[in-house]
């Protein structure tokens, strides 16, 4: 029976998530009725208090499914951008990581809705002292996943980190979302991606690895 409830449970909150993203697309968050993400996912407004205090609570929610699917993309991709090269290839690196941002970043013209509440989100996030830190947590879990999975593909090219992975992480994500935002402000999200994600982002994390000390050629 605990087995079944917890279940139900899981499948409810999956659909309150999945129905609060497709409305905080449309209206933003803090414009979305409560009422209408629970018109979409077909429950009450009872069903969305008994799994989430708040819509920030929700929306947390939403970022781990989203981030998650992020990261299971990119490990997807460096897997195969690992099986594509030999370790000892002076520009594995940079090849590598040209076949992981071709498969893994959406252009930024497909990511715009995510990067917008995302950037919502967060300046709330920021201006309210009591989200800030479960945003910060939620976060991490993310940043935690990209610098494992870097980590671990640096170690299997047979090179080392020059800097924290964590710093590495925050690093990249500041570039792509600094050339999403100026790609959007300038209204040609288009165009901006290609020469950054298949050039200037490999080169940059290029730049952090080093050979490891006392490994010959």
């Amino acid at each position: 029976m605990t087995r079944g409830i917890t279940r139900r449970r899981a499948e409810t909150r999956q659909r309150l998530v999945e129905a609060a993203y497709a409305v905080f697309s449309e209206t933003g968050i803090r414009d979305a009725p409560v009422e209408l993400i629970c018109d979409r996912a077909g429950f009450t407004r009872g069903a969305f208090y008994s799994n989430f205090a708040s819509k920030e609570e929700l929306f947390l929610a939403v970022y781990e499914a989203q981030m998650g699917d992020r990261a299971d993309r990119l490990r997807a991709a460096v897997e195969s951008g690992l099986a594509a090269v030999n370790p000892g290839d002076d520009d594995s690196v940079t090849r590598v990581l040209m076949t992981a941002a071709a498969q893994f970043m959406q252009s930024p013209a497909a990511d715009e809705t995510w990067y917008l509440l995302n950037a919502e989100f967060r300046a709330q996030a920021l201006r309210q002292p009591e989200l800030r830190a479960s945003t910060a947590a939620a976060e991490q879990v993310f940043h935690d996943a990209l610098a494992t999975l870097l980590q671990d593909m640096v170690d299997r090219l047979g090179l080392r980190l020059t800097v924290d992975p964590h710093a590495a992480v925050i690093t990249v994500i500041a570039l792509y979302e600094t050339v999403l935002e100026r790609a959007l402000l300038n209204e040609s999200p288009s165009t901006a991606d290609n020469s950054f994600l298949t050039e200037v982002l490999p080169r940059v994390l290029a730049a952090l690895v080093t050979p490891k000390t006392g490994e010959t050629s």
